[in-house]
């Protein structure tokens, strides 16, 4: 039974593997989305996801911890100083999978693993569907609302001229 044992084990030895993710994760974040397999994209989603809940407190303490994942100082001082302000108000989920067609060599399912942040392309194509959104027609319900809004200071004013006219004769 494999109770508890949730991490891929990608058909190498620990070692090997932890080394193969820490470089995978200092990709990512020095490139902002990486292409590779699709289970190595899900191994290290479960990576490097901690890693950058932890980058969201910048101390001495958090710091080294992931140094300790990722052994790299100058890629820590990028997470810590431009990534963390950008995913700073995100509660979880910083990074996106993407499935790509099969590898020609092996037919290997192959992903696209970014930073949900620093995604132009994507942001850009939900904001041009938000502004064709916005040049559809009216709905009758809001026509409605703006007969009402308009006939209000229409009779409002005429409201006034009575009230002048009355007061004048």
């Amino acid at each position: 039974m494999r109770h508890g044992k949730k991490n891929n084990h990608l058909g190498r030895t620990d070692s090997h593997r932890k080394a193969m993710l820490a470089n995978m994760a200092s990709s990512l974040i020095k490139h902002k989305r990486i292409q590779t397999t699709l289970a190595k994209a899900k191994a290290l989603r479960m990576y490097v996801e901690p890693l950058l809940t932890k980058s969201k407190t910048d101390t001495t303490h958090s710091r080294r911890i992931v140094f300790s994942y990722l052994q790299d100082k100058e890629i820590v001082t990028e997470l810590f100083r431009d990534v963390a302000a950008k995913i700073a108000n995100r509660p979880g989920g910083y990074t996106r999978i993407i499935k790509l067609n099969n590898r020609l060599g092996d037919n290997a399912e192959m992903a696209l693993i970014e930073l949900v942040d620093y995604n132009e392309v994507y942001g850009k194509e939900v904001e041009s569907a938000e502004k064709k959104t916005t040049r559809r027609g009216r709905t009758k319900a809001k026509k409605a609302d703006d007969t009402t809004v308009a006939a209000t200071p229409a009779t409002e004013e005429a409201a006034v001229e009575t009230k002048t006219e009355d007061k004048g004769e």
